[in-house]
């Protein structure tokens, strides 16, 4: 099994991420702040990543940064050499009012484009701003090209939901063994 594990004690948070790539989707998630633990709930349900994370912090900015940091470097760490892996990742995602799209390269070679079109300044309890530097953060620790964009809405809650679940999909189509890939999924050799 391909399971990666992060602790990371700061000044400013304690986080525990444990993570399975090949596992059913369950998500025991408790980061304190509801609204991302439903997001990364639905991320471990779509992706079909079992997900472990208990954090704790001073501020909601600092648990956000430091969840993304810890579950961008569980996965990288699950992935090992990435030998055998799909490596890219694509999704279209409705929902309700909203359409999102993702795409995922597994490259090693970090990169991210996020539109989620937020109109408001909160979620729930969640800064908007806060949503945006997750999807950042993470695809710099998983050290991935990662691009969400919703294409329209009017609910941001709708918004955040369907860019989860089209990331999701995007992680495990490239997480995936592709039973023909032998080695390396890259010309060069490596990623």
């Amino acid at each position: 099994m391909r399971i990666g594990e992060v602790y990371r004690k700061t000044n400013e948070t304690d986080v525990e991420v444990k993570v399975n790539l090949d596992g059913a989707g369950a998500a025991q998630v408790n980061t304190g702040i509801e609204f991302l633990d439903h997001m990364l709930t639905s991320l471990a349900a779509h992706s079909l990543i079992d997900i472990k994370i208990k954090a704790k912090g001073d501020l909601t900015h600092h648990i956000v940064e430091d969840v993304a940091i810890c579950l961008g470097e569980a996965i990288l760490k699950a992935l090992g050499l990435s030998s055998g892996i799909t490596r890219f990742g694509f999704a279209i995602v409705p929902m309700d009012c909203s359409l999102a799209i993702a795409a995922v390269d597994l490259a090693k070679r970090p990169y991210v484009v996020a539109n989620l079109m937020l109109r408001g300044k909160k979620i729930e309890e969640m800064p908007c701003e806060n949503i945006l530097h997750f999807i950042e953060t993470f695809a710099m620790a998983l050290k991935a090209n990662v691009h969400v964009n919703i294409q329209y809405g009017s609910n941001d809650h709708h918004k955040v939901e369907a860019s989860f679940k089209a990331l999701a999909l995007a992680l495990k189509q490239s997480v995936s063994i592709d039973p023909r890939r032998i080695g390396i999924p890259s010309s060069k050799g490596v990623i």
